[in-house]
């Protein structure tokens, strides 16, 4: 009877945490895909790219101060200052029309929002057996993936109606309810005991470990392609192939199909069958090649370019699955520091694909751009092969 009063209540919670996730990322994706085009309606892209840098910059230092945040306030108050810091920024996006302050909030948004998807990881993490890491790790990506296929639909019946700050309004009553579902949920929460391992000795703990620090740099790569697509398809589709938001908010959902469709059965697959080594190379290969082939698009159809990014996402959301699995097999909970340095790879990803788009711009053209990305991608493969299965 204890066993089972047990089960529900650890059912309940990752019911909870999967709620919280999908409505965490509907109020992070719906502004994502027009940020760029937002900011470039003030100023040109090679300043996007450097507010991009700047914020990533941020957020790396918020990383850092994460974990004694986290031992004097807890994972609990430490989300909901957070989510309510968001929301007063957000506030002021909305309501600023002097640039250099939303250029200002806008920073402030980047880092907040990793840190609050951070304190999530850790609401996650905490109620995970390692013995389910795939599947646990499968559903709860598959759930936040919904989010991210729903979001440009709306954002694009949102820009038909009212424009930008209509959409970042949506967003903030998203993090309203995200507020409320945290305080409800986890208002009992118990934190473990974060380690107090200084930032130098947790690097070299990683570096040590040839799997870690492999990890790491695949998810560096995936992360500069994720990052060089939000940044520059949205600018690159509307401005160069002549698409409408609405087109693109269709392309974009059929884009993001294959991380609603893969990622849980992969997951699964990883905990009994197959290694994460095998399908994280089979998908930075199917990434890379895929990715190539869009220097060759240059028709506006919005068919073609819904099946060509699709198949991007295929190979993104095997190795993206398979990362997290192995990640979080082989990472203690307590070890808040790691989880930290883990997350920081997509901010470091945010200052490096800016700076790699600038040098690839002075030498090809806006198509050409892919090729660059593509070979990148496929870099990732050398890292992947030397992982060693957790199997």
């Amino acid at each position: 009877m204890k066993h089972r009063h047990q089960s529900l209540i650890r059912s309940h919670i990752l019911y909870a945490i999967l709620v919280i996730g999908f409505v965490f990322t509907l109020q992070l994706t719906l502004p994502m895909y027009i940020n760029s085009s937002f900011l470039g309606s003030y100023v040109s892209e090679s300043t996007v790219g450097i507010i991009y840098i700047i914020g990533s910059v941020l957020t790396i230092l918020g990383f850092l101060a994460t974990n004694k945040i986290l031992t004097r306030y807890g994972n609990h108050k430490t989300a909901l200052t957070l989510i309510g810091l968001q929301a007063a920024v957000i506030l002021g996006i909305i309501l600023s029309d002097d640039f250099r302050f939303i250029a200002l909030f806008f920073v402030l948004s980047t880092m907040l929002s990793a840190m609050i998807g951070l304190t999530i990881d850790i609401f996650l993490e905490i109620h995970t057996d390692v013995r389910h890491a795939g599947g646990i790790r499968g559903l709860f990506m598959t759930v936040i993936n919904i989010a991210w296929i729903i979001a440009p639909l709306v954002g694009g019946a949102i820009m038909g109606m009212g424009g930008f700050r209509y959409i970042y309004g949506a967003a903030l009553c998203f993090l309203v309810l995200l507020a409320y579902l945290v305080s409800k949920n986890f208002r009992h929460f118990h934190d473990p005991a974060y380690s107090h391992i200084p930032i130098t000795r947790t690097v070299m703990h990683v570096l040590r470990s040839r799997d870690l620090t492999m990890t790491f740099c695949a998810n560096i790569i995936l992360n500069i392609f994720y990052a060089w697509m939000v940044i520059y398809t949205p600018i690159y589709l509307h401005s160069e192939i002549g698409f409408s938001w609405d087109e693109i908010g269709v392309i974009f959902t059929v884009m993001l199909l294959p991380f609603i469709i893969f990622q849980y059965p992969l997951g699964k697959i990883a905990d009994s069958k197959l290694g994460e080594k095998e399908m994280m190379t089979l998908g930075f290969i199917i990434t890379a090649i895929a990715t190539y082939a869009l220097t060759f698009i240059t028709v506006k159809s919005v068919v073609l370019w819904s099946v060509a990014l699709f198949m991007t996402r295929v190979g993104a959301s095997v190795a993206e699955v398979m990362i997290e699995t192995y990640f979080f097999k082989k990472v203690d909970p307590r070890e808040s520091k790691v989880l930290s340095l883990f997350r920081i790879t997509r901010p470091i990803a945010y200052i490096i694909a800016p700076a790699i788009t600038g040098l690839a711009l002075m030498y090809t053209g806006h198509s050409g751009m892919f090729i660059v990305l593509g070979i990148l991608t496929g870099c990732a493969i050398f890292f992947t092969i030397a992982i060693r299965d957790t199997n």
